[in-house]
């Protein structure tokens, strides 16, 4: 299937390993000039349709600096945002400050960089929104406190942004991984592995028998998916939050 994107821009956040390098190499594997942002931008290698760049979102002046880049470069077609995770914790006795940094870092960054990549993509009537969230918005995961509630605040900032630009030719989308074989998901089996004084083998069993499908997804399964989003295939749709999770949530 051909996607249409060939040619087009995009910006990836996030880029330097798990999903967001998946995603970055999903995309110039389609024939898009990758942008592809982290903080630690030199472990990204440089290849055919990939550049790096630097940005660390908990800094305002970075953030600052991406924006203006983007607007110099007159913008990207294509925006995914995929911020990294607060420390884990319970939702009872978290302070006004973490709270207050994970918002800083996870939430406000993005809507800053979607508002600057906005203005080219109204002007060109085309652009796609896609934002890696968790599945921690449909069933809070227990010790992410952090996390579940700034991501639930980006759904509903992404659901709201989908309809203001849906008339300019935007989709807005979010996408919901599960259980992906990322460093960040290892490093949670890890502590959940110490907290629990049990081999790290035995919390990764118990998790891959929640998972219908029997085992951790892969990073590239679920770039397919935020790439698809991304195509002109997939015009009609927005406004939606796509799991990628092999069945682990059995709500609708």
């Amino acid at each position: 299937m051909d996607l249409g994107i060939s040619g087009k821009k995009a910006l990836v956040l996030g880029a330097s390993r798990g999903l967001g390098a998946s995603i970055a190499r999903g995309l110039a594997a389609e024939g898009v000039q990758v942008l592809a942002a982290a903080r630690s931008a030199v472990t990204i290698a440089a290849s055919a349709g990939i550049e790096p760049v630097a940005v660390d979102l908990a800094e305002r002046t970075s953030v600052a600096a991406l924006i203006e880049r983007l607007k110099a470069d007159g913008g990207v077609d294509i925006l995914v945002n995929n911020s990294g995770g607060p420390k884990a914790g319970p939702a009872m006795g978290q302070s006004r400050e973490s709270w207050l940094a994970a918002f800083e870092a996870m939430a406000t960054p993005i809507f800053e960089i979607t508002d600057a990549a906005l203005e080219g993509m109204i002007a060109r009537r085309w652009g796609r929104i896609i934002t890696v969230g968790s599945s921690g918005i449909e069933q809070p995961i227990p010790n992410l406190a952090l996390s579940n509630g700034v991501r639930s605040a980006i759904a509903g900032w992404s659901k709201t942004l989908a309809a203001e630009v849906a008339p300019q030719g935007v989709t807005v989308n979010m996408v919901l991984p599960g259980r992906i074989d990322t460093d960040r998901v290892r490093e949670l089996d890890g502590l959940k592995a110490r907290q629990s004084g049990t081999p790290i083998e035995t919390v990764q069993d118990a998790s891959r028998r929640d998972i219908p499908v029997g085992r951790y997804g892969r990073p590239e399964e679920f770039a397919a998916v935020c790439v698809f989003l991304a195509s002109d295939q997939a015009s009609y749709v927005t406004g939606s939050s796509i799991r990628v999770d092999g069945g682990m949530i059995r709500g609708r």
